[in-house]
C-alpha cells in the first residue's frame, strides 16, 4: 500500500488524496503545481519553507539506481565489448531515457520525500492533520 500511495503520488498521511493538481507528468507547465493541503484529509504537503530541497537528492538516487539497473540489464541482454561501441550505445539509450523520465522522476521523488516525514495514520478521520509552521501565515506577517 505504502508503494503504491508513493508511485501515484498520493499524500502520505490517508493514502487516498492526489498531492499534485495534474495526474500528468509531462504537463510540463504544472508538473510540480501541488495542492497546498491533501484534498481528502486535510494535510499540508509543504511544511516550511524550503521543505523540498532535499529532493534533489532523492531525485539524484532514483537517476543513478536507474543507470545501474539499465546498465546491468543492457550488460545481460546485449553484452559490452571492447571491440564495438555497445557501451556509447548504452550511454545514448541511457541519457535519452533519463532525459525522458526526469518529469517522472522528480514528482516520485517529492512523493517519497513527503512520505518520509509525514506517516501513515490509519485513523486520519478522526484526527486533525498536524498544524505546521507554514500554515501559520499570520504569526509570519507579524515580524
Amino acid at each position: 500500500m505504502y508503494l503504491w500511495a508513493v508511485l501515484t503520488n498520493r499524500c502520505p498521511r490517508c493514502r487516498e488524496g492526489k498531492i499534485y493538481t495534474t495526474e500528468n507528468a509531462y504537463d510540463l507547465k504544472n508538473n510540480m503545481k501541488m495542492h497546498e493541503k491533501c484534498i481528502v484529509c486535510g494535510q499540508v504537503t509543504e511544511i516550511e519553507v524550503g521543505f523540498y530541497y532535499g529532493t534533489s537528492y532523492v531525485s539524484y538516487a532514483l537517476t543513478v539506481a536507474y543507470s545501474v539497473a539499465t546498465f546491468i540489464a543492457w550488460w545481460v541482454i546485449l553484452g559490452f565489448s571492447l571491440y564495438d561501441n555497445s557501451i556509447i550505445y548504452w550511454l545514448i539509450f541511457n541519457g535519452v531515457t533519463l532525459v525522458l523520465l526526469q518529469p517522472y522522476f522528480m514528482r516520485l521523488s517529492r512523493s517519497l520525500w513527503l512520505s518520509w516525514f509525514v506517516k501513515y495514520d490509519p485513523n486520519w478521520k478522526n484526527k486533525q492533520a498536524n498544524d505546521y509552521e507554514r500554515i501559520v501565515k499570520e504569526h509570519m506577517n507579524n515580524w
